[in-house]
């Protein structure tokens, strides 16, 4: 009875040791016969005492006999049959919750039995340690199996000697920062990462592993949070120059005139050599505030750098996201980023991202971000993303976490989720007070060991460094600070960022821009477009196309074009030359207006044509229909145009109010980017525009929004209502030295209105954009000149031409930043003792008229006379009734032509 008891309860001692967990303590055991040091201490201390045992589980059958590795039996990780309490894919669903991730014990971790887990069950310390995974919900089984057998395997991987001094090194050199400039710049914000110490190091073995798989650069993205050390540390930029900024020093040349950017928003570019003697290129992108709005640009920056160098296998350049948890969850763009992920378009082979959860955001508690879950994470979920929660105390779970992440991403080539669980040791800013909001939280954080230290002692602890080397690294790193602050004081910046891709270019207009035709042959112009009308044998177009096209080339023969056949032709053109495109938007490929249809569909098989790739160009033309996304889609494209300056570059919204939802990219981004960071984009964006009856929404761009960013010559804002204007415009964007912004208010019925419609004289050879189109069509007896813009021409053309009204001139301004006041001065020069008309579509309150007043009439000699005809100050846009938008558009034609007077 005595010897059935012992059996019994050996048994039950042991019974983790069979069933699901058999195969993987087999592989482990197998490891361990081979050397035992490649197992974790705990397994080398039961394999040993375990040997002799009088019961002996399946791993223990071949003890004599150790197995060749292409014998050893593969773990089906994955049962039909229900779990049961040792079953492991319950550990592995669950463990998450039992896993000790907070560092200032404020959370209490479950217990396995919770979750009907036996304790016993191996795999126990994987699952519940400081480290906790989230991979049931990843649909691709394979990569699931892969993500927990490679997280078993990693657990058991003891760190080196060299490699944990190493990572305390890091730790000191993090901290050591943020100590010396609390102390040299008291009050000075800098948005300390103490607390959060290992995010950094994190970043850093994201290089290291990034260079492992033969990367060649990494595009980085965060907020401001570490960033001052991300620049230092990782990036290599100077210490001294770093300090210098601290002292009020401008990041650029004086000469240069740049308005700069405060420190922890700025970017920055290097080459460094990693631990395995590899040169990997790094560049950490600019940001504003608005915290997640660079996560767009970093991708679309990334594609870009791709596709310049032929990466389509996306292993040569990747994309680091680091994110705050309030913003994470907080903010849409961040969800916008995921998704784009997924498409063909936008897909950069699987962005990292790295949570720096301070468990606050600013003075909110998690509670008031994310209340319905435990974690900031959990709506990654969305794209199957596998999620690594860590406690950023433990330094070596962060990097074992940081590598299994930068594994899945380099072998799937999708986005992956590391979440350190930290904690911010000061305020939002070191200027705030935290204990007003979060006493409980800040009186554990006031009394804690720092990272560093904790590391230390662990290593102390292990014999790994002498007590005193600690203290010796913290001193010598605070020797090499005090160096870089002294050389400070005489620092002075130097800039080079028009190199590489930018060599050639300028951001100040140059002759060459300046003297720039744009124009094409028209005997070219003709082979291109039976080019772009030529239909495949055997592709079933649709009948309504194939008369549009037909249309397209009788129209050519009469020397005539439209405004979809010049945009064809301004594209074509470009490609000749070496310039590839890219259109994104909803619904570019056909148009929103159903007018440039550079994708066909066989009507019977679905199998796409796009004549512009089909034209024997090396450029390509890439067009694609994006998600419902603004803010996301536009900041992609915009730094696809900030890393790609040889390619146009444009997106094009439906509508153009849809801009509104992307407003941030406009401010932060496009119009301040030269200003703020020194530099350059020039990328176009195209913004349907025009009062035609289809209420609020569909109407305005705001266009008042766009100019009143315009300053410093930083953008370019146009309105042409001439196929010509298109041409030379698309054209000269890329021709020439000079990279800027430009914002086009685009048509919407100008696309097919007949009088809308250029010659062939007017895009070839020798002619360029107009940014004024003076009128030609008048007597000399004008009474009254209208200066306006866009659709609105066509309308009181047509109404002058119906009354036969020869008195009153129209003027019309295609380029309205930067104005042509010249061009417009030499105009009324034609024009004596005339009243002059600003006439605009929109309400007084908006359109171009505070801008033209304030800042255009003053430079004209008879500026001061220059009155409105508009709609009167509104709230809305537009009126949403059609029958009142025409007696509005009646009433302002009769004004502005003086009928009835």
């Amino acid at each position: 009875m005595v010897l059935e008891n012992k059996v019994a309860k050996q048994q039950k001692d042991t019974s983790f040791l069979y069933g699901a967990n058999a195969p993987f303590i087999e592989e482990l055991y197998q490891k361990f016969l081979v050397d035992n040091t490649s197992v974790s201490p705990d397994w080398q201390v039961f394999f040993k005492e375990n040997s002799a045992n009088s019961i002996s589980p399946s791993w223990k059958e071949n003890i004599n006999r150790i197995i060749p590795k292409d014998e050893i039996p593969k773990q089906k990780l994955f049962r039909e049959t229900p779990y049961d309490n040792n079953n492991l894919e319950a550990l592995r669903k669950y463990g998450h919750f039992t896993t000790n991730l907070d560092p200032l014990g404020l959370e209490k971790p479950k217990k396995l039995s919770e979750f009907d887990i036996d304790e016993n069950i191996a795999l126990k310390t994987a699952y519940s340690d400081s480290i906790g995974v989230e991979f049931s919900h990843i649909q691709d089984t394979l990569a699931q199996s892969w993500l927990y057998e490679r997280f078993e395997e990693l657990q058991s991987i003891e760190f080196s000697r060299d490699e944990k001094i190493r990572m305390l090194q890091d730790l000191v050199e993090v901290e050591g920062l943020e100590q010396y400039l609390h102390k040299k710049f008291p009050g000075e914000k800098r948005f300390s990462v103490e607390g959060g110490d290992s995010s950094i190091i994190s970043l850093v073995h994201v290089i290291e592993q990034s260079s492992k798989f033969g990367v060649e650069e990494v595009v980085v993205g965060m907020a401001h949070r570490g960033r001052l050390n991300t620049l230092t540390k990782v990036l290599g930029k100077p210490y001294q120059a770093l300090f210098a900024e601290f002292f009020g020093k401008s990041s650029f040349p004086e000469e240069l005139g740049i308005a700069g950017d405060v420190k922890y928003h700025m970017g920055f570019s290097n080459d460094i050599t990693t631990n395995f003697s590899k040169k990997i290129h790094l560049s950490l992108t600019p940001n504003p505030s608005h915290l997640e709005a660079v996560n767009p640009v970093v991708a679309g920056r990334t594609r870009a750098k791709q596709d310049l160098i032929n990466d389509s296998s996306r292993d040569k350049v990747v994309a680091l996201l680091f994110h705050g948890d309030a913003a994470f969850c907080g903010q849409g763009v961040v969800a916008e980023s995921l998704m784009l992920s997924t498409l063909e378009h936008y897909n950069t082979g699987g962005v990292l991202h790295v949570v720096i959860n301070n468990q606050v955001g600013f003075t909110a508690n998690p509670v008031d971000g994310h209340a319905s879950s435990r974690y900031s994470t959990d709506f990654v979920k969305i794209i199957g993303a596998p999620i690594i929660h860590v406690n950023g105390d433990d330094i070596e779970a962060v990097v074992k976490a940081t590598i299994l992440a930068s594994e899945y991403r380099a072998k799937y080539k999708k986005d992956a989720v590391v979440e350190i669980i930290c904690y911010r040791k000061y305020g939002h800013n070191e200027g705030d007070e935290p204990m007003y909001t979060q006493p409980l939280m800040y009186n554990i954080i006031k009394n804690k060991q720092t990272p560093a230290a904790i590391y230390a002692e662990k290593l102390v602890s292990q014999s790994v460094i002498a007590p005193s080397d600690y203290q010796n690294k913290t001193y010598d790193f605070k020797q090499k600070l005090d160096a870089a602050y002294e050389s400070a004081k005489t620092f002075k910046p130097e800039v080079y960022f028009l190199d590489g891709q930018w060599r050639g270019l300028t951001k100040e207009r140059t002759e060459f821009d300046k003297n720039l035709t744009t124009g094409i042959d028209k005997s070219n112009l003709g082979k291109i477009l039976k080019k772009l009308c030529e239909i495949p044998e055997n592709f079933n177009l649709n009948p309504k196309l194939k008369k549009l096209f037909d249309i397209r080339q009788q129209d050519f023969e009469k020397q005539i074009v439209d405004w979809a056949t010049a945009e064809q032709l301004a594209f074509a053109t470009l490609l000749e030359q070496d310039i590839p495109i890219r259109l994104t938007g909803q619904d570019v490929g056909r148009g929103t207006f159903s007018h440039r249809h550079s994708v066909l569909y066989d009507q019977v098989t679905g199998v796409k044509y796009i004549p512009l790739n089909n034209l024997g160009t090396k450029a390509t033309y890439e067009v694609a229909d994006s998600n419902l996304s603004e803010y996301g889609v536009l900041g992609f494209e915009f730094g696809y145009s900030f890393s790609h300056p040889k390619s146009l570059v444009i997106w094009e919204a439906q509508y153009g109010d849809f801009a509104n939802g992307a407003q941030i990219i406009f401010d932060q981004f496009i119009s301040t980017t030269e200003t703020k960071w020194l530099r350059l984009t020039g990328l176009v964006v195209s913004l349907p525009h025009a009062y035609e009856g289809q209420g609020s929404e569909h109407t305005s761009a705001r266009l008042e929004r766009i100019l009143q960013l315009c300053a410093e010559d930083n953008m370019q804002v146009a309105y042409p209502t001439t196929p010509a204007s298109i041409f030379h415009l698309l054209r000269r964007q890329q021709l020439r030295q000079v990279r800027k912004p430009l914002i086009i208010m685009a048509p919407k019925s100008v696309l097919r209105n007949p009088l809308a419609t250029s010659t062939l004289d007017e895009i070839s050879e020798n002619t360029i954009f107009r940014p004024l189109v003076g009128d030609n069509l008048v007597s000399k007896n004008v009474k009254r000149v209208i200066i306006c813009s866009g659709k609105l021409y066509y309308d009181l053309l047509a109404k002058r031409t119906e009354l036969k009204l020869n008195n009153i001139a129209l003027i019309r301004i295609e380029e309205l930043y930067p104005f042509p006041v010249k061009e417009l001065e030499q105009e009324l020069e034609k024009y004596a003792d005339v009243e002059l008309i600003w006439c605009q579509e929109e309400p007084e309150n908006m359109g171009a008229w505070s801008y033209f007043y304030s800042r255009v009439c003053k430079n004209l000699k008879n500026g001061g006379r220059i009155k409105l005809i508009s709609r009167k100050e509104a709230a809305s846009p537009a009126t949403g009734y059609s029958s009142l938008h025409k007696k509005e558009q009646e009433e302002l034609l009769n004004k502005a032509l003086r009928i009835g007077e």
